[in-house]
């Protein structure tokens, strides 16, 4: 079967571009894969990344879910020891409200950010260990059921917002499968755990009220373009600048040259980074269909969220829906 295709997108701020432009890019990608059959878009929680607009991930949701109709929107995720349940499920509950039946709640137990941020949030290093008892907090206020006597979430209580566990090693596979609930595999960024994981999620998984049967989605990275050749270069160009954006500190850092980036992945260190991004389909329409239907199968995914990684917006637009119509070509 055809799996279901999503995007993950990481709203960035290309050099030169505004925070508001890299969000009227967001909507423009949400609108046209609401247009081509994608079936979500999510949003990461990320903080001090000056490339990625998404931090306040909840407010992205409800700008985007106001300028589409039908398109599920959520997050991928909300980095959950970074808030109380009550508060996310206000949050959550709120646009479910105003959105009914199209928002989507995917968390995750990562910082989303270095330690220094961490104290500027208020975390405490410690909160990641509670993640699986916050989990269960904020399920039981969006259920209307909650954990703690005398507390309701208003709005949230009784929306039922569905929830998602991200991962990148097995513990997120170990929690979604005790609970119930669909697992989303970072395989985008974290390819190695892939496998394993979603094995043991499917080996393990227990029915749940949310969910009877297991539910995967695997991340992937894709760039399509009319092209092999301008598909390769808009991948090239997108890996070189997470690499250099990697390897740069502080502002006098030396601006390392296309040349300079490409000799480093040749090295141990540059082929762990280029590791990074192992999953990905590059190429033809064509050559992207086939890509992501032997990536399903070997991953076992029900769903794929593509993260389109072309660097200029209209790239990634064509990327969409070039996607789009290589996959819907097989599955009529």
């Amino acid at each position: 079967m055809t799996p279901r295709l999503s995007i993950l997108d990481l709203a960035p701020i290309a050099p030169g571009e505004t925070v508001a432009e890299s969000f009227a890019n967001s909507v423009a990608l949400a609108q046209a894969a609401e247009a081509t059959g994608y079936e979500r878009v999510w949003y990461a929680e990320h903080h001090n990344m000056p490339t990625i607009a998404s931090s306040a991930t909840s407010v992205l949701i409800g700008h985007v879910a106001g300028k589409t109709s039908t398109i599920r929107l959520g997050s991928g995720g909300i980095m959950l020891p970074n808030h109380a349940p009550l508060s996310i499920a206000e949050q959550f509950g709120t646009l479910a409200s105003l959105y009914p039946g199209r928002i989507d709640l995917g968390l995750g137990r990562a910082p989303g950010s270095d330690q220094a941020t961490m104290r500027a949030m208020r975390r405490d290093p410690m909160s990641a260990e509670s993640f699986p008892q916050d989990v269960l907090e904020l399920q039981a206020y969006l259920s209307g059921e909650s954990r703690i006597a005398g507390v309701s979430a208003t709005p949230g209580a009784g929306t039922n917002v569905p929830l998602y566990i991200l991962g990148s090693s097995l513990f997120g596979a170990q929690l979604a499968a005790a609970y119930g609930l669909p697992y989303a595999n970072a395989s985008h960024f974290a390819p190695d755990s892939l496998h394993e994981a979603v094995a043991f999620y499917r080996r393990e998984f227990t029915p749940s009220a949310q969910l009877a049967e297991p539910y995967v989605i695997a991340g992937v990275n894709v760039v399509a373009a009319e092209s092999h050749d301008e598909a390769q270069a808009q991948f090239d160009s997108t890996r070189r600048t997470r690499v250099r954006g990697m390897i740069s500190r502080g502002a006098a850092s030396p601006e390392y040259t296309d040349e300079q980036i490409d000799i480093f992945l040749t090295t141990p260190n540059g082929r762990q980074i280029a590791n990074m991004m192992k999953y990905a389909a590059v190429g033809t329409p064509t050559e992207v269909g086939d890509y992501l239907r032997n990536f399903a199968e070997e991953a076992q995914a029900d769903e794929l969220i593509i993260a389109h990684q072309s660097p200029q917006i209209a790239d990634r637009l064509a990327s969409v829906e070039l996607t789009a119509g290589a996959m819907q070509a097989v599955s009529v």
